[in-house]
């Protein structure tokens, strides 16, 4: 979507949205179920000291954004679907219901709303469908967006303009992908370098964004790299956090203004194969 869509006068024109622990509760417990299925993976498939596992678990997950891109930076080499697979392929998604109230709270915001997730492509739809906020988001930015594969690329490259690129027809998005692709590492938030590239693929300001998430960290990136922050999750602001919201549900009611000049209406476009718009996989 081009500029030509959005009122050029409005304060704010897009909202990022993390999607775990965000868009619902860390209380479900599939937060803790995730990291058990992790902390299983590194025992079965990497053959790590059963005693090691837990602590290294969160240790690189403190020190790298995710245990995955912590695993990768030590060298251990797996294939990134199959831990994907493992990890999220046997979580209890059935804990997560349909959430009305949030629903019509998004489709009331006049704005483009995308998510930024670290997790797959896979997860990200599993948890919106059962979220009921399949249709709420243009597109999603996750781990495959990021991080996409030579053969993606490839892909990518061949598709004609408009079709590659995930929000707008904007060149520097193979750019992105290209240079990222040759590191080893995994680009993930909090890195300040994964929430700039997610501002360029999806082709907003971010002086006119605000971005959602349940983490401090981010948060800290998210303001470094320009954007308008909201912790959620706690209601106590912490450095690098513009508004702190104990729960998503108390949008409206902390940020009015993304309401304001809705006469003005900027336009939504919400598209039937939402999750799939974002992804370069």
């Amino acid at each position: 979507m081009d500029a030509s869509g959005r009122s050029t006068g409005a304060k704010y024109e897009c909202l990022l949205f993390d999607m775990d622990d965000t868009l619902y509760p860390v209380s479900s417990g599939l937060n803790l179920a995730c990291r058990k299925n992790i902390e299983e993976f590194m025992l079965q498939q990497l053959h790590m000291e059963e005693a090691q596992v837990p602590r290294m678990c969160l240790e690189l997950y403190k020190e790298y954004g995710t245990t995955m891109a912590g695993l990768k930076a030590l060298g251990y080499e797996f294939d990134n679907d199959e831990f994907h697979a493992y990890v999220h392929g046997r979580l209890p998604y059935e804990v997560l219901k349909p959430d009305p109230v949030l629903r019509n709270v998004l489709l009331s915001m006049p704005q483009r709303k995308i998510i930024f997730t670290n997790a797959d492509e896979a997860h990200a739809a599993q948890v919106l469908d059962r979220l009921g906020l399949e249709d709420c988001f243009e597109g999603v930015i996750c781990f495959e967006t990021l991080n996409p594969t030579p053969l993606e690329l490839d892909d990518c490259m061949d598709m004609p303009d408009g079709d590659a690129i995930l929000a707008g027809d904007s060149p520097e998005v193979d750019a992105v992908g290209l240079s990222f692709s040759s590191k080893s590492r995994v680009l993930c938030k909090p890195s300040v370098e994964a929430i700039e590239a997610a501002i360029q693929i999806a082709n907003v300001d971010p002086k006119k964004t605000i971005f959602f998430d349940d983490s401090v960290r981010n948060i800290a990136s998210g303001k470094a790299a320009g954007l308008h922050t909201v912790l959620v999750g706690s209601s106590i602001l912490v450095p690098g956090a513009d508004h702190a919201l104990s729960s998503i549900h108390n949008i409206k009611e902390a940020l009015p203004e993304i309401w304001e000049g809705e006469g003005e209406q900027i336009e939504q476009v919400i598209q039937p194969s939402a999750v799939e718009t974002f992804v370069l996989a």
